[in-house]
């Protein structure tokens, strides 16, 4: 389960998608929790856009009251029968929800607990495959909402990652390349463009415990402390 991550400003995504200019500004967050607005791109109208919207999936049929399950994360076993998923996922409602770095947690053979901080060393900014939703609430106001698809971790986040209720797990990090035919393909060459990210191409290594609470939101948080970085 991929809980806290780290996302670019408004700058970074337009260089890298080069996209015209939008509506919206927004620095960097070292800290994103559920529930907070985040930057995606999403295919409208035969081009990418950008937007803000809520992470934590609203569905469409829950007349805009966020669920009392976690919809953050979407297990790719059953992002096409869940009752949550299925429905954006049958219409093509993807996008692309844009981070730099992400944070899991590891417990030593000690039983002491640590945050990690994974990024990638050949895309410094890149995408988790998500899928995205509108729930309309009786006054008729419209709440946009992204949750991102989860998987069997590779070989480093197997090791990373071996603590909390879902171990073992990673975010469907899309390759640079498969950008397009998730954001607009058929279901089949999305389907195909979810896998498990090459190990040798990450890097994670032990943060500060101040990422534990959403408030501390800092770029010291992405600094590692004294201790080895995890290699395959």
């Amino acid at each position: 389960m991929c809980g806290r991550y780290v996302s670019p400003d408004d700058a970074a995504i337009e260089r890298e998608f080069n996209l015209v200019r939008f509506e919206w500004t927004f620095p960097p967050s070292f800290n994103v929790a559920p529930t907070q607005n985040v930057p995606i791109i999403r295919w409208v109208e035969g081009r990418p856009q950008g937007a803000c919207i809520r992470w934590g999936l609203i569905p469409f049929f829950a007349k805009g009251e966020p669920p009392k399950y976690s919809c953050i994360n979407a297990r790719i076993e059953t992002v096409e029968s869940a009752a949550s998923y299925r429905g954006p996922w049958k219409r093509g409602q993807r996008c692309l929800q844009l981070a730099t770095g992400f944070y899991e947690w590891h417990t030593d053979e000690h039983g002491r607990k640590a945050p990690y901080y994974i990024h990638l060393n050949d895309q410094p900014l890149f995408a988790f495959a998500g899928l995205w939703d509108r729930s309309i609430k009786p006054d008729g106001t419209a709440i946009d909402s992204c949750v991102h698809i989860t998987m069997p971790a590779n070989e480093l986040m197997t090791h990373v990652h071996n603590a909390g209720n879902n171990p073992h797990r990673m975010p469907a990090i899309l390759k640079r390349e498969d950008h397009e035919r998730w954001l607009h393909g058929s279901l089949e060459e999305a389907r195909a463009a979810l896998n498990p990210y090459d190990a040798g191409l990450m890097v994670a290594y032990e943060v500060t415990g101040k990422v534990n609470s959403p408030k501390n939101n800092s770029p010291s948080n992405i600094e590692p402390v004294p201790a080895a970085a995890w290699r395959p």
